[in-house]
């Protein structure tokens, strides 16, 4: 190393590296030499290059590249690693010279680096959710999530009506396709076999490329891969009611299946709103039905549909 390499290795080194906002990279130099030989050569490889067709198109020696990928890069790289640290900038940060990133760009991606790795999955998803470009195409398909009793089907039908777009029951849908009752379909499929009937049901409705109403069974939910699908390619919005009005609409409709007549029917419906509630929320927006009449809740609704661009 020359005069001129080791007083700038001196200076960054005396210069602490973690910042505020900056998440300083635990790994030694020569971790980190060994993490960018392993990238280079993993990249490599899944292009199907070998040593030499990399070394010829970049302009570089083959042994050059060879000591590279064996984590034993020139300390140049390594002197700007410690320039960027003593900076406060992330190496691909300094090494970005192309449009220079706006305040806003830059307030982003500086949230985005402080952020717990298992919260950037859901970050992504809402990102490509509400500003990728499904966000138009979502507009034209609504879905209405809740459990029985909400008003999925009574409220969107008059929405679909007033909008001229077309009314889809996911319920009704799977019926058609089994050609038996949900009954008859849990005894013979079970709860499994149930939720990949209702999940291709779900993609033919969402694939028709018709302008839709959706009102979904209250359990979808509980399935991620569907659950998912539902919030990536509609506008959704979660009817919600009480659990006491719940049981009295359901009751109201002359359903008289055990969960209806249980004695512990309430504590049951209690218990099953506040394990979905967390997966409830993730959508779009919230109506509240409670203690309001059927013109109410369809005027919040409508404004609900209006007020996010549908």
């Amino acid at each position: 190393m020359n005069d001129e390499h080791q007083t700038l290795a001196a200076s960054a080194a005396a210069v602490p590296v973690a910042q505020p906002g900056i998440r300083p990279d635990p790994r030694s130099d020569g971790e980190f030499l060994l993490a960018l030989g392993k990238r280079v050569r993993e990249t490599r490889d899944r292009r199907g290059q070998t040593r030499k067709q990399l070394a010829r198109e970049a302009g570089v020696s083959e042994r050059h590249l060879a000591h590279l990928e064996a984590g034993e890069g020139n300390v140049s790289i390594v002197l700007l690693r410690h320039i960027g640290g003593a900076l406060g900038l992330p190496l691909p940060e300094l090494l970005n010279l192309g449009v220079e990133e706006s305040v806003e760009q830059r307030l982003v991606r500086r949230i985005l680096e402080q952020l717990p790795r298992h919260r950037l999955e859901d970050v992504i998803f809402r990102l490509m959710r509400d500003y990728g470009q499904e966000e138009a195409a979502r507009r034209n398909r609504i879905a209405l999530i809740g459990l029985r009793g909400a008003g999925k089907t009574t409220l969107g039908r008059r929405l679909a009506a007033e909008l001229g777009f077309r009314f889809v029951e996911l319920d009704a849908e799977i019926e058609r396709e089994t050609g038996m009752p949900m009954g008859e379909i849990f005894a013979l499929y079970g709860q499994s076999g149930y939720r990949r009937i209702e999940q291709r049901c779900l993609r033919r409705a969402l694939d028709s490329g018709e302008r839709t109403v959706l009102a979904t069974g209250g359990g979808i939910v509980s399935q991620t891969e569907t659950y998912d699908l539902l919030l990536s390619r509609c506008l959704t919005i979660w009817l919600r009611a009480s659990p006491e009005e719940h049981m009295q609409r359901v009751s109201a409709q002359g359903d008289l299946r055990p969960m209806a007549g249980s004695a512990e029917a309430m504590e049951d419906l209690r218990r099953i709103l506040a394990a979905r509630e967390a997966q409830y929320m993730r959508a779009d927006h919230v109506v509240d039905t409670s203690g309001q009449g059927e013109d109410e809740s369809f005027r919040a609704l409508r404004a609900a549909v209006v007020d996010r661009g549908a």
